[in-house]
């Protein structure tokens, strides 16, 4: 048995720790966030960029010249982001053809709407013996007041969050341009790095912190990648399946939506099921709550088996770890719960032992 000193001091160790993960998460993070992946970045170019590098010698005057392996690094990155432009390039003119036929589709689905809500409102008024239009005419009047309490709200909401759009495009700018020199030097300035690392008395910390990080982050990126072709897979043939003659930005749309934790693919298949049952499109309906049952298990399931599985955490603790993490960091919750509970763990058995 343990004694209570032995136990009060692990305890305080754990606490200790804990604090120190939230507050570098929280404070610390978004201040070398661009600075780190560009070193992650950095390792992942390194093996081909050296092995440019040496390759790529002159010959002048009797000296060879190499090219820096940094400045291949560079290269090899604006070609990486010109092969991703040439996929967008590619792909955006089909997605705007589907957003230009739903723009001509729109009117006929709101004059269906109008219908709809006309007919119901009739069906209503026999129902309870009401006068002919009453109804009717005053859905009409709250609709109309609807509309124009969003057309005068509509203009300062535009003015500020384009405001704050161009802010976001500027500061991504500029983080981008960060991120891109950052991993260009650390490239340049890689063993240096390791050796003030290695020369460190921090490092048996920075060891513990580096190997959590590629091993969370690659299960992450795995983890998150696989099923999010997997959702937006699923979601495109649901898509083709109801005859949506825009399945393909569709189901890709809410399989991105997925992605996002505060919303996922409920937030539309849930209510486009009842809005089909209602109007008695009964198979349409019964695809799309089936698609919403099974995205939301593939996620469950996938999420939980493949993040445990890669970072060495139970199912359980994993979902524990990703709900925590989202309720503190929001979206990167979902990589920085695991993380801080892996780190939590190994500082504490490294400092505790």
């Amino acid at each position: 048995m343990e004694k209570p000193g032995k136990k009060l001091k692990r305890l305080l160790i754990i606490l200790g720790t804990t604090g120190a993960v939230y507050a570098g998460f929280k404070y610390l993070l978004p201040l070398v966030a661009p600075f780190f992946a560009g070193y992650v970045l950095a390792l992942f170019l390194r093996p081909s960029a050296r092995f440019l590098s040496y390759r790529l010698r002159f010959r002048a005057r009797g000296i060879v010249l190499r090219v820096p392996i940094g400045v291949v690094g560079g290269a090899e990155l604006l070609g990486l982001a010109l092969l991703l432009g040439g996929v967008l390039y590619r792909t955006v003119p089909v997605l705007f053809e589907e957003m230009k036929r739903f723009m001509r589709h729109f009117p006929l689905w709101v004059e269906e709407l109008d219908r709809w809500l006309t007919g119901g409102c009739f069906r209503l008024e026999g129902a309870l013996g009401l006068p002919e239009g009453c109804v009717a005419d005053a859905a009409g009047e709250m609709l109309l007041r609807l509309a124009d309490t969003g057309k005068s709200a509509a203009m300062p909401f535009l003015m500020t969050n384009s405001l704050t759009a161009a802010g976001w495009l500027a500061k991504t700018a500029v983080v981008s341009l960060v991120t891109f020199l950052a991993a260009v030097l650390s490239l340049q300035e890689m063993e240096d790095l390791r050796d003030r690392r290695d020369q460190s008395v921090f490092r048996r910390e920075f060891h513990l912190i580096g190997m959590r990080l590629v091993q969370t982050g690659k299960a992450w990126f795995k983890s998150q990648g696989m099923i999010l072709l997997v959702v937006a897979g699923l979601c495109v043939g649901g898509m083709f399946l109801v005859g949506n003659p825009y399945f393909i930005m569709a189901g890709i749309g809410i399989g991105v939506l997925d992605a996002l934790p505060i919303f996922g693919t409920g937030t539309v298949l849930i209510p486009w099921a009842l809005w089909s049952a209602l109007a008695g499109k009964w198979s349409q309906a019964a695809i799309l709550a089936g698609l919403y049952v099974v995205c939301y298990f593939v996620r469950q399931v996938l999420e939980a088996r493949m993040m445990g599985g890669e970072v060495g955490l139970s199912s359980l603790e994993t979902l524990a770890a990703v709900y925590v993490g989202l309720e503190l960091f929001g979206f990167w919750g979902m990589i920085l719960g695991p993380l801080g509970l892996l780190l939590i763990e190994d500082l504490t058995e490294a400092w505790a032992g």
